[in-house]
Parts: C-alpha cells; sequence; structure tokens
C-alpha cells in the first residue's frame, strides 16, 4: 500500500535554515518509505507581512528548485506546502502549493482560493490586503498513490472546495497549514475529520507549530486522517515530526461503496436560498457563522 507523510516544523523568516530542516525532514521521510510527502504552508519563509514580502519568489525561483530536486532525490511525490508567490511587478502575491513528481517536475500548481480575513482575539490575519486569491481547483492523478487533491489551510473551513475535489475522484486530500494557536484546539481536528468523514478521502494534513515570530503562533497537531474518519497517525504541538502512515485507495473506493453519500447526492435540489446568499459580501456581518 502507498505510504503518505505529513511533515511539521516551525519556520520562520530565516529561508535558508528553513530549507536545511525541511531537507532533513524529507530524507527521514524517505527512510519511512514514503510515497507521498506533505510540506506545510509556507515552509520555506513564515513570519509577519514584511518577512513574507522579502522572501516572495516565482515559480521556478530557488524554493522550487529545491522542491524538484529533493523530489526526484528521494523519488516520492511532494507537495511543497505553499510559498508566497511573487506576482509580476505587483505588490500582490499567492500563496502556492506545488506538487512534484518523483521525476522532480512540477506537475500541479495550486493557488490558495479562500484567503484569511479574520478578526477573532489573538488570530487577526488579513491575508486578501497584500495576497491574490487563486480560482482553480486541482486535482492530480499521482501515479502509485492515487489522485491527490490540493488545498491549503484556510480552504479547510470550506466544504464547498472539498466536495468538489472528491467529486473529480480525488483519494487523498492534502491540507498544508499554519493554522493558529488560538483557533485550533477547537476546530483543527473536527474540521479535518469532517473532511474526510463527508468526502470518504484520505486527508493529510502538514502543519507548522510553535511561533514564527511574535504574535504568530501554530497549532501544530499534524496527522493524517482515513475514509471513515479514523485519525490513523498524529503528533502534538510541540516539535519537528515526521507523521506517516500507509493508506489504501481501495479503501476509498469500499467506503464509497458500503455508504454512498456521494452517490446518494441530488444536486438537482441544491440552490442557494436567493442570489444575495449565493455571494459573500452578503454575509459579512452575520451574527450567525
Amino acid at each position: 500500500m502507498p505510504r503518505v507523510a505529513a511533515i511539521q516544523m516551525c519556520s520562520t523568516g530565516d529561508k535558508a535554515a528553513n530549507l536545511d530542516r525541511a531537507a532533513a525532514l524529507l530524507a527521514d521521510a524517505a527512510e519511512k518509505h514514503a510515497q507521498l510527502v506533505v510540506l506545510p504552508e509556507m515552509f520555506n519563509c513564515l513570519g509577519p507581512g514584511s518577512v513574507l514580502k522579502a522572501g516572495a519568489e516565482p515559480i521556478g525561483g530557488p524554493t522550487s528548485q529545491w522542491a524538484r530536486e529533493h523530489a526526484a532525490r528521494h523519488k516520492f511525490w511532494l507537495v511543497a506546502g505553499s510559498i508566497v508567490e511573487s506576482v509580476g511587478s505587483t505588490e500582490r502575491t499567492s500563496n502556492t502549493s506545488l506538487l512534484v513528481s518523483p521525476s522532480g517536475e512540477i506537475v500541479a500548481t495550486y493557488r490558495k482560493i479562500h484567503l484569511f480575513d479574520c478578526d477573532v482575539p489573538g488570530a487577526e490575519f488579513h491575508e486578501s490586503q497584500v495576497v491574490t486569491p487563486g480560482d482553480t481547483i486541482v486535482s492530480v492523478p499521482a501515479a502509485g498513490v492515487g489522485t491527490v487533491g490540493l488545498s491549503i489551510c484556510y480552504d479547510l473551513r470550506f466544504p464547498e472546495l472539498y466536495r468538489i475535489l472528491a467529486l473529480q475522484g480525488a483519494d487523498v486530500i492534502v491540507v498544508p497549514a499554519a493554522f493558529t494557536a488560538k483557533t485550533g484546539p477547537a476546530h483543527w481536528e473536527v474540521l479535518l475529520r469532517a473532511r474526510a468523514i463527508e468526502n470518504q478521502a484520505y486527508v493529510v494534513a502538514a502543519g507548522q507549530y510553535g511561533q514564527s515570530a511574535p504574535g504568530l503562533a501554530w497549532h501544530g497537531h499534524s496527522m493524517i486522517i482515513d475514509p471513515w474518519g479514523v485519525v490513523v497517525a498524529e503528533v502534538g504541538s510541540d516539535g519537528d515530526a515526521v507523521v506517516v502512515a500507509d493508506i489504501d485507495p481501495e479503501y476509498v473506493r469500499k467506503t464509497r461503496k458500503i455508504l454512498p453519500s456521494l452517490a446518494n447526492r441530488r444536486p438537482e435540489t441544491y440552490r442557494f436560498p436567493n442570489a444575495a446568499s449565493a455571494t459573500s459580501s452578503s454575509l459579512k456581518g452575520a451574527t450567525t457563522q
């Protein structure tokens, strides 16, 4: 059976140190015979806005080349969590994940669709002020592993994305993340297990832990969840880690057959109550979430 790995680390603004640490963790994953490895969100550079802006790179830049080299060296599929992608000559960036093949080719690029704009006390972020959202849902067949669906962190709160990935045939959905220490205890595992259960797919969640900079603290608790919603491997909130589990694409198909919730959908009845409710602007300031 294929083996997957979720990398947990605490990245900072020191890109060279982050890549050195990530390289050691990838080597550990290779020693554990992982065939698909997922790095966390912004694994190469993480900090306040000025740090992220300074660390932005184009696709094809140093971190992309680093990811290609390590995937080819270890001969596994690599989800290069996400990086801050510079976009032409504009001041704005993208939060971008790369799927790299065992031959070192970038076979898919996913730009985070849902941007973290949040005013929870202790977790105030406004990602959309500097980041351009993606507009394409991405799933890719990965030989020897199954079809891989791509998502990033805050995407986890939007079940529509994950349902479409499941309908596109995703066996494994990856969630590189920097989930906040404030929201993580109540929400992280619950949301991950919900996405696995409702879409009957494996979920591989690789998180940041610790504190990247003052005011930037992360939940950790990287984990792998099976299509029945069982956490099959996990780690706590402290320390670098390689979380490993075997997956079985046939178990995905079996689960979808014995409990056919995807087949029992009735999309012809699914409609927003009115046109306004389909837009995010109509929900701003709503008291029921």
